[in-house]
């Protein structure tokens, strides 16, 4: 047991340094733990992001942030940062998770654990909860969440260059990150389970977005959900709305190129081309299987094409056929 804080810390980000710098300001007796590094939030964020805010609205005890640009870099304010907690000289415990808290106001017992298993007990008059929100990712809860290809958090877009890559969502962030992967290289596909982009992404990011889905650059599927992610195929089930391309019965089942144009008997297809990277069919009645290589629908041309004709533009021109080679992952 150590001597009593009077206030200990909870999360070292810029709010947690913020009070920590009060603290000591103050001449009390703090401590910060946390988990990860220095602003662990803003270490995860992409590597590439520029701030939405001025850099004045990042400044914490009253230093000032240097930055050639009127919204900081991140590599900026990681700088920024660490050279405030070697300013004040703040006391952090760095890989430090707190496991349980006792006691009460005036008389707390928080107990932690570093990353290599050691325990520390501590004990404060006062606890400042300081952990932010970006470490609680929006889960879909569908099976396949869990597999070695699905991220909640973008950081590269390099290690994607030439790969097949699902955005799912539509607000900000996922705009920003499927321009910056389309921009590095990787094949994209937005993900959106309402009928058009929100409208909470940034006014200078929405034409730009706006702009690759019209030209093809980034392929956009609205109002769909993702049920299920498996190792060599996704499964989308298309909602109910009278502007979807695509009848409410539709399941879509896809698979690589490769797999697909194996598993369908030549029989069945005569209008699949004789390249299985640029394969596509039409909306067509395909039979029935368990196997994922099958595209499984429940619309004819016919069907897809009255449809599309009440739908936007985009979708009157993707409705008539599947383009495997946009839609795998």
């Amino acid at each position: 047991m150590q001597e009593p804080l009077h206030i200990l810390i909870v999360g070292a980000g810029p709010t947690g340094l913020a009070c920590a710098i009060e603290a000591v300001s103050g001449r009390l007796k703090a401590l910060v733990v946390e988990k990860g590094v220095l602003v662990n939030s803003l270490y995860h964020y992409p590597t590439t992001m520029t701030f939405f805010t001025s850099r004045e609205r990042l400044e914490i005890g009253d230093l000032p942030l240097a930055s050639l640009n009127t919204k900081p870099h991140r590599a900026e304010a990681l700088e920024y940062y660490r050279r405030v907690a070697d300013f004040y000289r703040l006391p952090i415990h760095f890989f430090e998770r707190v496991v349980g808290v006792q006691g009460a106001d005036g008389n707390f017992r928080v107990e932690t654990e570093t990353t290599e298993g050691q325990r520390c007990l501590y004990e404060t008059r006062k606890i400042i909860l300081a952990t932010g929100y970006y470490d609680l990712p929006n889960l879909l809860d569908i099976p396949g969440e869990d597999l070695p290809k699905v991220s909640h958090y973008y950081t590269d877009p390099h290690p994607y260059y030439r790969r097949k890559v699902a955005v799912i969502g539509g607000a900000n962030s996922a705009a920003t990150a499927a321009l910056d992967l389309f921009r590095h290289g990787a094949e994209v596909t937005l993900v959106h389970r309402e009928a058009g982009l929100s409208r909470h992404i940034k006014y200078w990011i929405r034409p730009d977005l706006e702009n690759r889905i019209k030209e093809g650059s980034i392929r956009a599927i609205l109002e769909a959900e993702v049920k299920e992610i498996a190792p060599g195929w996704k499964y989308c089930a298309w909602k109910t709305t009278s502007s979807s391309p695509f009848p409410a019965t539709t399941r879509i089942s896809i698979s690589s190129a490769k797999s697909v144009w194996e598993s369908i008997p030549k029989r069945s297809a005569p209008c699949v081309t004789r390249k299985p990277w640029r394969a596509t069919y039409p909306a067509s009645i395909w039979p029935e299987s368990s196997s994922p290589g099958w595209i499984r629908t429940r619309f004819s041309s016919k069907t897809a094409a009255s449809t599309a004709s009440k739908s936007s533009p985009t979708s009157r021109r993707n409705s008539s056929k599947l383009d495997i080679r946009n839609l795998t992952i």
